[in-house]
């Protein structure tokens, strides 16, 4: 049955313009019910968002998709995501490039996403607990970066973590009703900007929670 309800949502996705087969072929190796709570299992493979606790929610395929699409990783590509929440974004990017950096404020999110790493063997996933506004400045620079919450602006920190030739996928906006999908380039002469749609995220939000400031500690994927 989820593999019949695994081929349509493929086929929707097709139809949607996801047309980058290695994409597809990402989203359709990653089980998106390992990343889903129990009681929501059964839309696993609808098109979607899903909550997953803490106000985060997991992307519906489509977002999932058309932002991975945009970002263009290769199997050499060194890419930083912002907001592990679920884990599901982070385990498809896994299967198209070379390494995972991610980072999530909640503690119990990523908790959670690193069990599931560690049962599907996706060893290319190194995690981090922090703050996502400042980056990770000890791994920089990035060949991609990918914000998984939305900015009110595009932040500075992670625009100097990006590689000369990089990219980042990001949505930007003050409010929900206000959002913008935009693709960054950044090119020798400097950053080239483009909307790629309009989308809702929950915002990101600067710091980590204040029950969780202290001891703050890395954790990393095996090679």
């Amino acid at each position: 049955m989820a593999t019949s309800r695994k081929i349509r949502l493929i086929m929707e996705l097709r139809r949607a313009g996801i047309a980058d087969t290695d994409v597809l072929s990402a989203i359709e190796r990653i089980p998106r019910e390992s990343f889903t709570p129990d009681s929501f299992r059964h839309q696993a493979y609808e098109n979607v968002a899903i909550p997953i606790g803490q106000g985060q929610t997991l992307s519906q395929p489509q977002v999932v998709a058309l932002m991975t699409q945009a970002l263009k990783a290769g199997r050499r590509t060194k890419v930083l995501e912002v907001g592990t929440g679920s884990g599901y974004q982070a385990a498809v990017l896994s299967r198209l490039c070379r390494r995972v950096y991610t980072i999530e404020r909640f503690r119990e999110l990523l908790a959670t996403a690193e069990q599931r790493f560690a049962a599907l063997r996706l060893h290319n996933i190194t995690t981090l607990h922090g703050d996502g506004w400042k980056g990770w400045s000890e791994q920089a620079p990035f060949d991609r970066i990918m914000i998984t919450a939305a900015a009110a602006d595009v932040p500075a920190a992670l625009v100097d973590q990006l590689a000369v030739g990089g990219r980042m996928v990001l949505p930007v906006g003050r409010s929900s009703r206000d959002q913008a999908l935009l693709q960054l380039r950044r090119e020798p002469g400097g950053i080239v900007e483009e909307h790629l749609a309009d989308v809702r995220f929950v915002p990101l939000v600067e710091g980590v929670p204040e029950e969780q400031a202290y001891g703050a500690q890395r954790s990393g994927g095996r090679a």
